[in-house]
């Protein structure tokens, strides 16, 4: 059935004398053998260790557990049973592995079935939060118990060769861009909404970059969608609106700051490029979406049933967005530079907030008034 079993051997009847027997696939990397197997996951708990948390650095094979990304993982198998995806977890067997294989020659060689036993050690190499989401999620659905997961097995080596396979299997680890991760997303309501965004609404279709977070300097895009998707979601944060409800709130408030900002226009009759225009102003890059997005929170919260906001937000056209202007330096810029630390994002929310004449929240009037002191 591809789950693993407890034989009795010929030894006395003791933990070292029953063993695990795991379906198995044979292969070989740097002159090593490696097992392919799979594993119930009501086993991963009870077989699969990963170092104490207490251990010194030098002394673990892996990080320790990070125990935040605990709970949006357990969610995620939870809220998701008929299509989550997990991938292999790589572990090292602290004890001998024997392989049996079908045939003694040919393919059979390959496939077949692994003996451990039970009094080897498991050591995870990569995937110990997965392991610890597994735990937690059966607590809550035991049925996923016979559920299985792809595990890789190889010899444990030493606590160095350990250490070594967790480096070497992180060193060229890429998280893939933010906007892929929004492109590909079809289970989170905003993601959907912004990709509508991107590909129907007037002001951004054909002008988004749907797979980077950086536009490079030739970019002939305005925008990435991951900037458009944190800006969405702070102008949509916290109402109690409808999915459809917050496709037609985001696209009407990005119409109405399309139209206070004149260069967006031009760049689409091309009467400007998008290079140029990102070079001289400052309304398309990520800190201005978001700041945009913030303010525009403010204006639907105090009416989400018609466009009242709309009069407020043509403030908006008094803004010089140009990056001569000095007023940006310290907020939106830094020695000439756009940051996106929280605080720059904060000074340039209040900026426009001024210019549309709303109040600053206590924390934005703090951190206002630190860099009114110089204290930024």
């Amino acid at each position: 059935m591809g789950y693993p079993v407890a034989s009795k051997s010929a030894e006395p009847p003791t933990s070292a004398g029953f063993e695990y027997v795991f379906p198995a696939i044979r292969g070989v990397q740097a002159g090593r053998e490696f097992y392919v197997s799979m594993c119930p996951l009501r086993l991963i708990p009870k077989i699969f260790l990963f170092d104490e948390d207490e251990l010194a650095p030098e002394v673990r094979a892996q990080r320790t557990l990070n125990k935040g990304r605990l709970p949006a993982l357990t969610r995620y198998i939870i809220d998701n049973p008929t299509d989550y995806v997990f991938s292999a977890l790589t572990a090292s067997v602290d004890g001998d592995i024997r392989f049996e294989g079908i045939t003694d020659n040919g393919v059979g060689m390959r496939a077949g079935q692994i003996r451990v036993s039970m009094a080897a050690r498991f050591l995870i190499n990569d995937g110990q939060h997965r392991r610890a989401a597994i735990e937690q999620a059966l607590k809550e659905n035991p049925d996923l118990g016979e559920e299985t997961i792809a595990v890789v097995f190889f010899q444990d080596a030493g606590l160095a060769r350990c250490q070594q396979m967790f480096a070497d299997l992180n060193r060229h680890a890429v998280r893939p861009p933010r906007s892929i991760g929004v492109l590909y997303d079809h289970r989170d309501d905003l993601s959907t909404t912004v990709r509508l965004l991107a590909m129907r609404a007037p002001m951004f279709k054909g002008h988004v970059d749907m797979e980077s977070s950086t536009l490079s300097q030739r970019s002939r895009k305005l925008f990435t969608l991951s900037s458009v998707y944190y800006a969405t979601q702070s102008l949509l944060q916290g109402l109690e609106v409808t999915k459809k409800q917050s496709q037609e709130l985001a696209e009407a408030y990005w119409g109405a700051v399309d139209v206070v900002i004149p260069e967006w226009k031009m760049v689409r009759q091309r009467e400007l490029s998008a290079p140029e225009m990102r070079r001289d102003f400052l309304h398309s890059h990520g800190i201005a979406l978001h700041a945009l997005g913030r303010v525009g929170n403010t204006l639907l919260r105090k009416s989400l049933t018609s466009r009242s906001w709309t009069p407020t937000l043509k403030r908006l056209s008094s803004v010089d967005w140009s990056r001569s202007n000095t007023d940006w330096e310290g907020r939106a810029l830094v020695g000439g530079r756009v940051s996106k630390s929280t605080q720059n994002l904060t000074l340039t929310v209040n900026y426009l907030r001024q210019h549309l004449k709303l109040q600053l929240s206590a924390e934005e009037q703090r951190v206002e008034d630190a860099y009114l002191r110089g204290e930024s």
